[in-house]
């Protein structure tokens, strides 16, 4: 599995191709640098850089990217059995057609919920300096007449999937981006967005608002919400604890659907969330009742992958029940 990273290593901060990478988890400060790395077993990482690793996702067999964005209190092992999990039930699906690659962002390693949200939080704004970066190397790869001639092009379509406060550290890294290289806007670089139980405020895709460029970015976004998720019933309650009410996107999907974009879905999930994930209802979205066997809500997520469609049997619906 590659992967992206911005945790700091044990290691120099220096990159090294095909050094060993262990990830510091006593410092979950995010670092300025991104590492471009490969898990070849449990604990074992290696540094390959950023060309290699960009190479890499050409010549798969794979015809599109899926990049996976953990959510608060995950550490790297908690999140690699998660992709593979994810990874597992696409191939069950269909053979080469998405490879996943978790970006891993540096939570905290504390114990309890409610502990680590707000240093998570903080590491979450604080990553989006290094994301965009990662960004800005891709374009500049993808245009580069030495890795990507007119003659050889790389043509895999990318697809993001954000999970919790993975939600956060996309949009603030679209905002970073567009603040610092792009001013006059972000270019169309994702095919599907699929926000899953997002920890951000439920008015963020509205036009004016700081998530606005992810639907700039893409060319669909998606929106999975559940009323009863009760690991974000304690975002709401760290908030609240510092002085900040709102309503989170993962709750009650988009506040106002008028005032987003058309690109804009929701997909209500509250009837699985908590079959799929008990007691917790918040990773409903791999998975269904048993583990390996894919849930109504991966089956939505995987039918958008293969047809770049939400609804192709009605082209002006925005909304739909899981059931």
């Amino acid at each position: 599995m590659i992967f992206i990273t911005n945790r700091f290593p044990k290691q120099s901060i220096r990159t090294r191709i095909g050094r060993q990478f262990d990830f510091d988890l006593n410092n979950n400060a995010a670092s300025n640098s991104v590492y471009f790395c490969e898990r070849t077993g449990e604990g074992e990482h290696t540094e390959i850089g950023s060309i290699a690793f960009l190479n890499r996702i050409k010549a798969t067999h794979c015809r599109q990217i899926l990049i996976y964005i953990h959510g608060f209190s995950n550490l790297p092992e908690d999140v690699f059995p998660a992709v593979d999990e994810f990874q597992a039930l696409c191939d069950a699906k269909k053979q080469n057609e998405i490879l996943v690659i978790p970006i891993i962002w540096p939570c905290d390693n504390d114990f309890g919920i409610v502990q680590d949200y707000w240093d998570d939080q903080k590491a979450a704004d604080q990553s989006a300096y290094s994301f965009s970066r990662v960004l800005e190397k891709f374009v500049a790869w993808r245009n580069s007449e030495k890795y990507n001639s007119q003659d050889d092009p790389c043509l895999k379509r990318i697809n993001v999937l954000a999970h919790s406060m993975g939600n956060r550290v996309l949009r603030e890294t679209l905002v970073a981006w567009n603040k610092y290289d792009l001013p006059k806007g972000l270019p169309l670089i994702f095919r599907n967005t699929f926000l899953v139980a997002a920890d951000v405020v439920n008015e963020t895709l509205q036009e004016g608002e700081r998530g606005e460029h992810i639907c700039h970015a893409s060319r669909n976004v998606i929106v999975y919400h559940a009323s009863d998720d009760l690991a974000l019933r304690a975002s709401k309650a760290s908030n609240l604890k510092n002085n900040i009410a709102s309503r989170r996107l993962g709750h009650t999907g988009p506040e106002n659907m008028d005032k987003t974009p058309r690109n804009v879905y929701r997909v209500d999930c509250d009837d699985v969330n908590n079959t799929y994930d008990r007691p917790k209802g918040h990773t409903y979205f791999r998975s269904g009742e048993t583990k390996g066997k894919p849930g109504k809500v991966f089956e939505h997520i995987f039918a958008c992958l293969e047809s770049g469609r939400v609804y192709p049997e009605d082209e002006h619906r925005r909304s739909s029940i899981i059931r």
